[in-house]
């Protein structure tokens, strides 16, 4: 028998077109690492324009729950829903934030609010007649008066987000608990994809500040589908909305006048007018008709049973255009 080479490890590795991982000096290490499953970046969700749909709606919603504590009409602007890890929201928060969390039947999982500490003692100062100032140094507790208006005022607020998730998945939330750590939203762990809804507050004269709504991802993966099926279905409702609303415009009252004619006096006339004088006027061919001060047509003037009425001519003015 003849005796066969025997190949290094090397030469193997040459042989079949790559390197062997000992000798690679550069690049990345084929070593096993550990791996953290969620941890990965988030995959957009094709529910999220459906979500930020949503939260346009709630974004108005929000504004009028603000008006009456600081006695002024905010900016209230939706931020694109996104989904992260929830280490990354932690790390962007204040260690004092005021913390609601909130069952959501039927859907699993717990629901945060989270409002900055300083926006909530804005809104106690301007509620009880103060400017809603910012807080010269950051709060390390909140007061009793701050506590009882932040609970009021999350619930209002998650009521408001149950209202408007109607539609996809009829949802009851209830109160769990309340904390002031982001370490502890209850929403999972720090490694976990939560999806986070904010949205930008700014009252007039003062610093915006962020109201954030969190959940799990996997509640927003059990209704996927729903909003999903949202994603441009005007279909019958934007028609069936709009009907609605032509229906209601048509019912509505407006003031509607003529000017006959339109004098002209200097301030010398004008003081020296009494009882008696005459005043000489000339009606033109075509007499306006005026809605809101805008002119809309115009006419003639004649008769019509016995009053004194107007022919239309010409529309100048299509209403709503």
């Amino acid at each position: 028998m003849t005796d066969q080479p025997i190949l290094s490890g090397d030469e193997i590795a040459a042989l079949m077109g790559r390197e062997e991982p000992s000798a690679r000096q550069d690049g990345p290490s084929r070593e096993p690492r550990p791996f953290s499953f969620g941890s990965g970046s988030a995959q957009p969700s094709a529910a999220l324009p459906a979500l930020d749909r949503i939260n346009e709606r709630l974004a108005r919603r929000i504004r009028d729950l603000i008006e009456p504590y600081i006695r002024a009409k905010p900016r209230v602007i939706a931020d694109p829903a996104v989904l992260r890890p929830l280490r990354d929201w932690q790390a962007e928060q204040r260690q004092f934030v005021g913390l609601s969390l909130f069952t959501m039947k039927p859907l699993k999982g717990t629901l945060a609010v989270c409002v900055p500490s300083e926006f909530v003692s804005r809104l106690v100062d301007a509620y009880y007649g103060g400017t809603g100032a910012d807080a010269e140094q950051e709060a390390r507790e909140f007061t009793a008066t701050e506590e009882r208006l932040l609970a009021r005022f999350s619930e209002n607020l998650v009521g408001l987000v149950a209202d408007a998730w109607r539609e996809v998945a009829p949802i009851e939330p209830a109160l769990r608990g309340r904390e002031t750590s982001p370490a502890l939203t209850g929403v999972g762990g720090p490694d976990e994809t939560a999806v986070i809804c904010r949205f930008i507050v700014t009252p007039p004269q003062a610093r915006p500040a962020s109201l954030d709504i969190l959940f799990p991802a996997a509640a927003l993966r059990s209704v996927e589908g729903a909003l999903a099926a949202k994603v441009g279905d005007d279909g019958g409702r934007g028609e069936e909305w709009r009907g609605k609303l032509n229906a209601a415009l048509a019912d509505i009252r407006i003031e509607a006048r003529t000017v006959l004619a339109r004098p002209e006096l200097s301030v010398g006339e004008l003081v020296q007018l009494k009882v008696g004088d005459v005043i000489p006027v000339s009606i033109p061919a075509m007499v306006p008709l005026l809605v809101e001060g805008r002119t809309v047509a115009l006419g003639s003037i004649g008769e019509q049973d016995g009053k004194a009425a107007l022919k239309v001519d010409k529309i100048t003015r299509r209403m709503g255009s």
